[in-house]
C-alpha cells in the first residue's frame, strides 16, 4: 500500500481509495472506520494498490445535493444557460456534487435552451457537480408574491404550456402556484411525467395548498419567503408545510431570508422533510456589485443580501456548506442533521438512490468535513473535485 496522506495531497483522477480514520456519517449513523472506494463508487472493501487518504479526526459525509441555484461566479443560469456546466464546476467549492440548474420566470426560449445545453452534455474534460435536471421556478407563479421575478414574463399555467416538460427531457423539478386557475391540472400532468412539483410564490389559502397536494405536489419552495404569513385562522402555505407529512420543504438558511427562530421552528417541526437550498445567484463566490438573476438586475451592497434595486430580496450568495453550519448554529441540530437535509433528504426526494447515503454500490459523491461543520475536501466520482 502506498504511504498514507493528507487530503490536502490527493486530487483527481484517482477513483480507488481508502480513506482512513474519519468518522464516517453513514446509514447506521456516524462511526469511525475507513470508507473504501473503488472505480468511483463506495466498496466494501479497497482495491489492491488502493491510494490511502488519511482523515484522522475528520468527518466524511455524502455530498450536498441543491436543488434551487440560479448561478455564481458570475454565471445566471437564467440568462446563459449553456454555461450551466461552467457553473458546475464551481460548485464542489461549496461541498455541492450534484444539483438543480434553476430557471427563473423569463422569456420562454431560455427554457428551451437550458434543456438542449443538459442535454448535450458536459465539454470533454468536465468535472464538476453532477447536473440532475432542470429547477423551472416560474412563469405560473402569483403576481402578488412574485417578488424577483419580471412580471412581464408571468404566465397562467395550463397543460399546453408545459408540453414539453417531463423527467425524461430533463425537467426535475417545477415551482408553480397553485391557486391559479388551471394550475391543479398543470401540477397532475406535471407529476404523471415524474416532475416533482413545489408550490411556491404563491398567496394560496391553506384549502388551496392541500388541493394542490392531493394533486401530487410534494415540495414548498423555499418556506416562509413569497408565499402569505402563517396566521392561526388562516395558515396557508406554511402551516400545510409544517404539518402534512406528505410535504417535503425547501429553507434558505442565510440569516437574511429568514430569521433564526423562524429557521428553528422549520427544523424542529419538519425534521427528515427539511430540504437545504441555496437560491444563490450569480453573486456566489463574487461578493459586492452588480449582478444579474435572469432578466434583473440585482446588488449586493451595504444592506446584507442579494437585491433588486428597490430593495426586494433576489436569490442569494449563500454557499451550502455555510447553510449547513448555519442550520446547526441557528437551531442547535446535529451535524448529522444539517447534512441530511443537504444530501440525504434532496436526494431521496428526488428519488436518486445513487447519492445521499455513503452505502456500498452508491456513487462515492462526499465530502470532507472538520468537526464544525467546515469543507475540507470535495470528491465527484471518487475525484476529488475541491480541498482546502
Amino acid at each position: 500500500m502506498p504511504a498514507v496522506r493528507r487530503v490536502r495531497g490527493h486530487t483527481g483522477p484517482v477513483t480507488d481509495l481508502v480513506l482512513t480514520g474519519a468518522t464516517v456519517l453513514g446509514p447506521a449513523g456516524p462511526e469511525r472506520r475507513d470508507l473504501a472506494v473503488v472505480g468511483g463508487r463506495i466498496a466494501e472493501a479497497g482495491a489492491p494498490g488502493a491510494a490511502a487518504v488519511d482523515l484522522d479526526g475528520l468527518v466524511v459525509a455524502p455530498g450536498y445535493v441543491d436543488l434551487q441555484c440560479n448561478g455564481g461566479w458570475g454565471i445566471d443560469v437564467s440568462s446563459e444557460p449553456e454555461r450551466l456546466w461552467d457553473l458546475a464546476a464551481q460548485l464542489p467549492r461549496t461541498g455541492v456534487t450534484a444539483w438543480l440548474p434553476t430557471v427563473v420566470t423569463g422569456p420562454g426560449e431560455v427554457v428551451d435552451r437550458a434543456l438542449a445545453a443538459l442535454a448535450a452534455g458536459p465539454p470533454p474534460g468536465w468535472r464538476g457537480a453532477v447536473p440532475l435536471g432542470l429547477h423551472l421556478e416560474g412563469p405560473f407563479l402569483n403576481p402578488v408574491r412574485r417578488n424577483a421575478h419580471a412580471a412581464e414574463h408571468l404566465r397562467a399555467p395550463s397543460v399546453e404550456a408545459v408540453a414539453g416538460w417531463s423527467r425524461a427531457a430533463g425537467v426535475a423539478v417545477a415551482t408553480l402556484a397553485p391557486e391559479l386557475p388551471g394550475a391543479l391540472a398543470v401540477v397532475e400532468a406535471l407529476v404523471e411525467r415524474g416532475v416533482l412539483v413545489s408550490i411556491g410564490h404563491t398567496d394560496a389559502t391553506a384549502d388551496e395548498a392541500r388541493a394542490a397536494v392531493e394533486a401530487g405536489a410534494r415540495w414548498v419552495t423555499h418556506l416562509w419567503n413569497a408565499m402569505a404569513p402563517l396566521h392561526h385562522r388562516e395558515p396557508g402555505v406554511v402551516g400545510v408545510a409544517l404539518t402534512d407529512e406528505r410535504l417535503h420543504v425547501g429553507l434558505i438558511v442565510d440569516g437574511i431570508h429568514v430569521h433564526p427562530t423562524a429557521v428553528a421552528l422549520a427544523q424542529r417541526l419538519l425534521g427528515p422533510r427539511l430540504v437545504l437550498v441555496t437560491d444563490a445567484v450569480s453573486a456566489l463566490g463574487l461578493g459586492a456589485g452588480a449582478h444579474r438573476l435572469g432578466p434583473q438586475a440585482v446588488t449586493v451592497g451595504a444592506e446584507p443580501g442579494v437585491r433588486l434595486a428597490d430593495g426586494t430580496l433576489a436569490g442569494s450568495d449563500l454557499a451550502m456548506d455555510q447553510a449547513v453550519r448555519n442550520l446547526v448554529a441557528m437551531t442547535g441540530c446535529s451535524l448529522v442533521e444539517a447534512v441530511t437535509a443537504a444530501a440525504t433528504t434532496p436526494a431521496r426526494l428526488l428519488g436518486d438512490d445513487d447519492r445521499g447515503v455513503l452505502a456500498p454500490g452508491r456513487r462515492a459523491d462526499l465530502v470532507v468535513l472538520d468537526g464544525d461543520g467546515h469543507l475540507v475536501a470535495t470528491y465527484v466520482g471518487g475525484e476529488a473535485l475541491h480541498r482546502t
